[in-house]
């Protein structure tokens, strides 16, 4: 059987991106088949694209390091998942594919209520944010974050977590259009914050 897949076999951008009929994924033990709603595509995609990230990926390669989807097949031994939950995994690259193969354990439940597309967008950006602000900063509450780069995916995600964690949030982008987003952003999500732009300052 096979698949559909956004895939490149040399590096040259957007340009090299070509949609494909690839062989369906075959799981292994441990492993789950997941049946892809949604990928997340992140920055360091654009760069794999044109070979400038910090690995050289192995050729044909799919963007996107995190999906979403329905559990389709399970493998030998896996019994935290069911056949026809919806799951998000991070996946580490090849997600633009109709299906995709990965350990259960890089698995975790979607709740009712999240859809497919939001949380095929959580891993990295708030991944990243949990793990600089829990596992290398210690934050406590109450103490003051700087986020630089707001308007980005991984500055808002800063941003939500830091809030959560119970700082107090200084936000800084680049241009006045990006600090009013960032600014509406942050109000209408209830995270009340400072933010900075070059040009002046706005804020909730």
């Amino acid at each position: 059987a096979s698949m559909r897949a956004a895939q490149f076999s040399e590096f040259g951008g957007l340009e090299a991106l070509r949609l494909e009929e690839v062989a369906d994924p075959v799981r292994g033990p441990g492993e789950i088949l997941i049946k892809v709603t949604a990928v997340g595509l992140n920055f360091f995609d654009t760069l794999m694209l044109r070979n400038k990230y910090q690995v050289t990926p192995p050729l044909p390669f799919s963007p996107g390091a995190e999906v979403a989807g329905t559990v389709e097949q399970l493998g030998e031994g896996v019994n935290e998942f069911g056949v026809g939950q919806r799951v998000v995994a991070f996946i580490g690259g090849n997600g633009c594919r109709e299906k995709v193969v990965t350990k259960a354990k890089n698995a975790v439940l979607i709740p009712d209520g999240v859809s497919d597309e939001v949380a095929a967008g959580i891993p990295i950006t708030y991944g990243t944010a949990l793990h600089a602000f829990k596992d290398r900063a210690a934050l406590k509450p109450k103490e003051t974050v700087a986020v630089l780069g707001a308007a980005g995916g991984a500055g808002l995600a800063a941003i939500e977590v830091a809030k959560l964690m119970g700082a107090r949030v200084i936000a800084s982008s680049s241009s006045g259009n990006a600090g009013a987003a960032v600014a509406a952003y942050a109000a209408k999500a209830g995270l009340p914050c400072i933010v900075f732009t070059f040009e002046g300052a706005a804020g909730p």
